[in-house]
């Protein structure tokens, strides 16, 4: 065999082998340039113009926003975040400094409401922000097309749209976790950049922030460090331990105040009280508790059910990426695995709530779009012809299954669009109009275990005296006045009251005001007979 001849097999065999994404340099300059940024920014600016078309009035009132907008408000004038007066350490305080921070941008509001519609807005931002994170970190994983997917998925998945335009934590941790693993994969390269330890501890700041934000992001940080280090699939194990050491600066520091200031004990009893919800050794909120989980999946699968789908789709793509994908892809297939641990115990035995779904969703766009790659790579790798033909039927597939995702969800945005869902927003105008304040309001929803249901509770308290008040004879004692009643939630079992008992207590009363949307059902105010005035 001539020289000629050698050199032509050696080209064959170089286009016959298939390339693993994230393992060399074919990604080439388009998954870092001035394209890639191009595009992920126009990803971003639609991501935000979805959630900015629907923050005003697609979503009401979510118990958990009326806490965190309230703690934001709580640091405008510095000091430790407080939630009518007290002290709050369950979570740690990046998110509402940074609630502060943009008040002083935005403006501030003085309702309470017109607050948490204001750092809506904020997360919205900051969903934008995640978006153009997912594309670059995708692309460098995989490619440019992977990246542009997952932007897609993320852009358009109605459960990450309910979840940015809500005020909770887990949109702004999300964010520093992935701006965390976009300097943390440029470490796992054959060729280290310039500054790899700096490069490491910036990493590991980013982590440290995002578990400032929420704690629960040690288990999406740590733990696929650790196993990185384990497996070597991650950088080498000197720069992973600059990283772990860099991500507890910032919570040692936050925790060396508290203890100056002589808060160390309310601290430590609610992080000890934290603990035991994570790992359900007591259950005071979440969908065990109520025993609602599967009632909840159905109500919600009509608008969240192309969600479940694509979690689905995810596991056998991050099965495909964690065998034959190329150190950073398995990097990424360890982010996935540990939050779907997470969730698993959380479903299992911990304290589960809807939002905690957040962090396996975007995760599992990752596992998608790269996966997806690699079974488009292999069918143009000219194996066999019936095993080539196998893989493109399958690929066609995935690219059907994923248009259809598509198409609905655009279809569910646009349902949100012509029909709101906004019913504490009318209430509580109404309320402050004919209303007198003080005035007693038995909420008999208040006492669900479900964090969602403590907005009527939060938003009352303050002007109102709210309770729970189960009889009739106990209404005329205290001289309850008015009963404020969600009868979705209710009608769902997810009281302490059944709907039986809710409708005796109201059978008597006149309707004053009435709303029905779809996170509460009818949101309905009655005003008791001979009580008033």
């Amino acid at each position: 065999m001539n020289q000629i001849q050698l050199r032509s097999t050696a080209q064959a065999a170089a286009v016959d082998r298939p390339q693993v994404p994230g393992s060399g340099p074919r990604n080439g300059p388009i998954t870092s340039g001035p394209i890639l940024a191009l595009l992920a920014a126009a990803v971003g600016v639609g991501t935000l113009a979805i959630r900015v078309a629907l923050h005003g009035a697609a979503f009401d009132l979510f118990g958990d926003e009326v806490i965190y907008a309230d703690l934001g408000r709580s640091v405008i004038t510095g000091g430790f975040p407080r939630f009518f007066g007290v002290v709050f350490f369950l979570h740690g305080p990046a998110f509402f400094y940074l609630e502060s921070g943009w008040s002083w941008l935005a403006g501030k509001p003085p309702g309470l409401v017109a607050w948490i519609y204001e750092m809506r807005m904020l997360n919205a931002m900051l969903a934008g922000a995640t978006a153009v994170a997912l594309v670059q970190l995708t692309a460098r994983v995989s490619s440019l097309r992977a990246g542009l997917l997952a932007g897609a998925l993320f852009a358009l998945d109605p459960f990450c749209i309910r979840q940015n335009d809500r005020v909770l934590l887990e949109t702004p941790m999300m964010l520093w976790v992935l701006l965390g693993y976009l300097v943390l994969i440029s470490l796992i390269r054959r060729q280290r950049p310039a500054w790899a330890k700096t490069r490491a501890i910036g990493a590991g700041l980013l982590f440290g922030i995002a578990v400032l934000t929420k704690d629960e992001a040690a288990l999406i940080t740590m733990l696929p460090l650790a196993a990185a280090a384990v497996l070597r699939w991650g950088p080498p194990r000197s720069l992973i331990t600059l990283t772990v050491g860099a991500t507890a600066l910032p919570y040692a520091a936050y925790v060396s105040v508290v203890a100056a200031d002589g808060y160390l004990p309310g601290w430590w009893s609610a992080k000890t009280s934290g603990i035991e919800r994570l790992l359900g050794v007591i259950q005071t909120t979440g969908f065990h508790r109520s025993g609602s989980l599967g009632s909840r999946l159905i109500a919600e699968g009509g608008n969240f059910w192309t969600t479940y789908a694509l979690l689905a789709l995810a596991v056998p793509a991050a099965w495909l990426v964690l065998r034959r994908g190329g150190p950073v892809a398995r990097m990424m297939g360890l982010l996935y695995c540990a939050a779907g641990v997470t969730l698993a115990y959380a479903v299992a035995l911990g304290t589960l709530e809807e939002q905690e779904l957040y962090l396996l969703v975007v995760p599992s766009f990752v596992m998608i779009s790269v996966g997806f790659t690699l079974r488009h790579k292999a069918s143009h790798a000219r194996p066999r012809s019936a095993a080539r033909a196998l893989i493109v039927v399958k690929t066609t597939a995935i690219i059907a299954t994923l248009a259809v995702v598509f198409g609905l969800n655009v279809k569910t945005g646009m349902q949100w669009l012509r029909q709101p869902d906004d019913g504490f927003a009318h209430l509580l105008p109404y309320l402050a109009a004919n209303v007198p304040p003080g005035t007693a309001v038995d909420i008999p929803a208040a006492s669900l275990p479900l964090s969602q249901s403590d907005g009527a509770r939060y938003e009352l308290e303050g002007q109102y005296r709210t309770g729970l008040w189960t009889t009739q004879s106990s209404l005329r004692k205290d001289h309850v006045h008015y009963i404020l009643v969600e009868w979705g939630p209710i009608d769902e079992g997810l009281s302490y009251l059944d709907p039986a008992q809710v409708r005796a207590l109201t059978g008597h009363a006149r309707l004053l005001f009435s709303y029905t949307g779809r996170s509460y059902g009818q949101l309905a105010l009655y005003e008791m007979p001979n009580l008033r005035g």
